[in-house]
């Protein structure tokens, strides 16, 4: 199988997983861990170009787990976090790993986090290595093993 295939069935599989899971997705942790973690694989090459921001905004409107929040709530969480990874990304990135770590008390939370980053970062079809580093960075930040997710 192609490497952009396995992308993809990843992507479908770990969404097919969160819409399963999406009535136990809704807390406020959850909801700021996911913006966090949008953010973070947003900018994880360090810059963040209009048409990729934009293509994960779309994408974090039309994810039906994050239809439990107001768009425009998640809409200002999302640029939030990208504001600090743009301003200094090495400081920001820390910050952000703390939003991403409040999903930590819940199992489920957070490997729906995880994997919402993994849906994030294979929507082009390339879930390239600084993709994987950042996702791999939340995995620790939430005490999950990296390995789980194929990362």
């Amino acid at each position: 199988m192609a490497l952009w295939d396995r992308i993809k069935d990843s992507a479908a599989q770990m969404q097919s997983q969160l819409v399963a899971k999406k009535n136990e997705l809704k807390s406020g942790a959850f909801r700021d861990a996911s913006m966090a973690m949008c953010a973070l694989v947003a900018a994880a090459d360090g810059r963040i170009d209009p048409a990729e921001r934009q293509r994960v905004a779309q994408l974090i409107f039309t994810n039906e787990v994050l239809q439990n929040f107001p768009a425009a709530d998640l809409q200002r969480r999302f640029e939030d976090n990208l504001n600090k990874l743009t301003a200094d990304f090495d400081f920001g990135k820390v910050s952000v790993l703390q939003e991403v770590a409040k999903a930590k008390k819940k199992p489920a939370e957070a490997r729906a986090v995880i994997q919402i980053g993994i849906v994030i970062g294979g929507a082009d079809g390339d879930f390239d290595a600084t993709e994987r580093a950042v996702v791999r960075d939340a995995c620790f930040a939430l005490g999950l093993p990296p390995h789980e997710f194929d990362l």
